[in-house]
């Protein structure tokens, strides 16, 4: 599956490795949630970096133990209509995890700039929509409504560009 990270395409490092399937001896893996509390001991000793596939059942809690050793967490968006995803993005950066938070599934790229806006950075996308549609959506947004932690370099807020050169008594009548 494609996956873009910083504005363009990138051949994805990691290895997905399932529950049942054995472990490689080395490299970048990512592992099933349940494997990851099941194999803890086993994946800290892997010659690699780790990264887990977060479903949207589980609560961010449950991955305050595992975040110093990870590197990556996917949220998986089973349809566009479940945005369960966004808010477990947003609660995870919150934690202070400065690791590769990719989004998979359904992942539309009328939605990229949102995603980016609450923690993501990497995205697995379909070859359902052409590369230059993705690359557009990435570029697309350089506004963002709401203020946050997580926007790319460069975006800016719609507020904050709206009154960059406003007198502040022009903008704001009832003041002083």
């Amino acid at each position: 599956m494609p996956l873009i990270k910083n504005d363009r395409f990138i051949d994805d490092p990691w290895t997905h490795v399932g529950l049942e399937d054995s472990l490689p001896s080395s490299g970048d893996i990512i592992v099933p949630y349940a494997r990851l509390l099941k194999e803890w001991d086993a994946l800290t000793r892997h010659d690699g970096r780790l990264g887990v596939v977060f479903t949207n059942i589980d609560r961010v809690e449950a991955l305050s133990l595992f975040l110093p050793r990870l590197a990556l967490i996917a949220l998986p968006f089973p349809s566009f209509t479940d945005g369960r995803a966004y808010s477990l993005a947003r609660q995870i950066r919150e934690t202070g995890f400065a690791g590769e938070l990719r989004a998979s599934g359904n992942v539309l790229p009328d939605q990229l700039q949102f995603m980016r806006q609450v923690g993501f950075d990497a995205f697995e996308v379909t070859e359902r929509f052409a590369p230059e549609v993705w690359l557009g959506a990435s570029r697309r947004m350089s506004l963002a409504y709401q203020r946050g932690l997580y926007r790319p370099a460069g975006e800016a807020e719609v507020w904050s560009e709206r009154h960059r050169d406003a007198e502040p008594w022009l903008e704001q009548p009832h003041a002083g």
